[in-house]
């Protein structure tokens, strides 16, 4: 039986009728005739105080254009048209929805952000095959309990809402990828969130959380856990055994020690700026082989480790206003783009070196390293295929460090050699950055099953080729300043588990709409760029914003 007849047995009270006449006013006919051949509408930004009713019945009434006499093509014939699956009426002025939700019931996606709903109807249990439900940015105090019913829920966004609490028998939504409670009132964590086990992604920031339960640890998927701007004074040890993070955002809140992290070696991103953090140990850093970004800024550092040059992977490292008065001399063996020393009392390097830079800060520690001959981390491997300023291999870092790092070369191709000293070890990280590369070596396609990690910034490439796409573990991809001129959402969107894309300074003259399905990405980078739009505004509101952005200009 088809679903538009099962909602038309749903509704006994009427059965099958023709379309409300007072439907047009607000929503055009063929903007609805349109929906039955795709399965998706778009009402969005219409400002509509409630829901049509014609709306809700679109796959039970008989449509308007059916009592014109007109002969219908085997192509149009209406009783066989597609469900709607897509229902997108954000940025309206809806108070509320009514109970004929459940006339949709094969809804995968429903997206009522940017409204006035201070709730949801109970009949929101009916839509079991949604997959995504957004109503973020409206005025929910309470969540009904029938929202646990959703068993197939893979996104629920609700972030810039009113709750102070959960549903019992949330774990139950088992389904769950990504999770958004971000700019709430919620002052604790159920321990049941344990049981959310295909959790990804999760964003608790800006709520008013004291601290979290070490049963979060159980989120054995979970990549990218945002916590920032709460009122957190400890970290449960237990979070440092979550295998899988990349990502964890600990900004603005009462920290006043870091915890270890022996198990996270996939973290690429910690942020713990804007604490009361007063020390910065061995046992902090030891284990962080994969950390691209380390955000410290806002502490009460006094000082940094000689153990921060394990950290070889480390592009970006923000120290400012701590109480530093100086830094380690091998600090300067690190390929920083970014060391921020602003609002420390900075003794042993000058001011105006400061001022000049990340690099020449580097350039200046190095200078000051005594000649004690070459550490293991410069052990390298020279071949008399090229010159050896050319052809330097860091072995240490392909076995210990899983970093096949041949940046900084200003070479147009990557030697053989180079793939070679791979040899049967795991490479994670891949580093080409600041050459002068005009395609892809074809030879990465040898690291493809291995590398999550893959940085060909400062380069001349001009496109996103097809050998990246089939990098299925690829979580991060910094093309940045080199000259790509166009994205194709395709080709991105088969890249299923990118969660960086660093797209800076490049030529693109236009981004397409459809990038806004690429909803895995949690960070996507594009100032420096010619394009018009999105502009500037829409840029500084973050990821989010931008893919949203994008998604609402999608023809439908």
């Amino acid at each position: 039986m088809s679903r538009l007849r099962r909602g038309a047995e749903q509704d006994t009270r009427i059965g099958f009728r023709s379309e409300r006449r007072d439907c047009s006013a607000s929503v055009p006919q063929g903007l609805l005739k349109a929906a039955r051949k795709s399965g998706q509408l778009n009402l969005s930004g219409r400002n509509l105080s409630e829901v049509p009713q014609c709306v809700w019945r679109i796959n039970v009434d008989i449509p308007e254009e059916a009592n014109q006499n007109l002969s219908f093509s085997a192509t149009e014939r209406w009783w066989e048209q597609t469900d709607l699956t897509k229902l997108i009426i954000s940025n309206n002025k809806l108070q509320s929805l009514t109970d004929d939700l459940r006339l949709l019931p094969a809804l995968t996606v429903l997206d009522i952000h940017d409204n006035q709903l201070t709730s949801l109807p109970s009949a929101i249990r009916e839509l079991e095959n949604l997959q995504k439900l957004n109503v973020s940015h409206n005025k929910l105090k309470q969540l009904p309990e029938e929202i646990t019913n959703l068993r197939n829920l893979k996104g629920l966004y609700l972030q810039h809402n009113e709750l102070t609490c959960l549903p019992e028998g949330f774990e139950q939504l088992f389904n769950l990828e990504d999770l958004d409670l971000s700019n709430n009132h919620l002052t604790t964590v159920p321990v049941s969130f344990s049981s959310l086990f295909s959790l990804v992604r999760l964003n608790l920031s800006s709520n008013q959380l004291k601290n979290l339960p070490a049963e979060i640890s159980g989120m054995k998927r979970l990549k990218h856990l945002d916590c920032n701007s709460n009122l957190l004074e400890t970290i449960p040890p237990e979070l440092a055994g979550m295998e899988s993070l990349e990502l964890l955002y600990l900004q603005r809140n009462k920290l006043r020690f870091l915890p270890a992290f022996p198990s996270c070696k996939l973290l690429k991103e910690l942020h713990v700026g804007e604490n009361q953090i007063e020390m910065l140990g061995a046992e902090h850093l030891k284990h962080l082989n994969a950390i691209l970004v380390l955000d410290l800024r806002d502490n009460k550092l006094k000082s940094v480790p000689d153990e921060i040059t394990l950290l070889q992977s480390l592009e970006r490292l923000d120290l400012s206003n701590n109480d530093i008065s100086s830094l380690p001399y091998s600090l300067g063996k690190l390929h920083l783009k970014l060391l921020a020393l602003e609002g420390n009392p900075m003794r042993t390097i000058r001011r105006e070196i400061i001022n000049k830079g990340t690099q020449e800060v580097l350039k200046y520690l190095r200078s000051k390293i005594k000649d004690d001959g070459p550490s293991q981390s410069d052990s390298v491997i020279e071949t008399a295929m090229t010159l050896p300023s050319e052809s330097r291999v860091n072995v240490h870092a392909i076995i210990t460090l899983k970093i096949l790092d041949y940046s900084d070369k200003q070479t147009t191709l990557i030697p053989d050699e180079v793939f070679d000293a791979v040899k049967s070890n795991i490479i994670t990280s891949i580093n080409f950055s600041k050459n002068q590369l005009s395609e892809i070596p074809k030879r990465i396609l040898e690291l493809k099953d291995m590398a999550s990690d893959v940085n060909l910034s400062f380069n001349k490439l001009s496109f996103i080729s097809l050998e990246l796409c089939m990098f299925q573990k690829l979580t991060f991809l910094d093309l940045s300043n080199n000259q790509v001129g166009s994205v194709d959402p395709e080709k991105l969107k088969t890249m299923e588990n990118l969660i960086t894309l660093d797209l800076q300074n490049n030529d693109l003259l236009q981004i397409p709409p459809e990038l806004g399905n690429c909803v895995n990405l949690r960070t996507l980078l594009l100032d420096g760029n010619p394009f018009r739009v999105p502009r500037a505004a829409i840029l500084m509101r973050g990821t989010a914003a931008v893919l949203e952005y994008l998604r609402d200009r999608i023809p439908t």
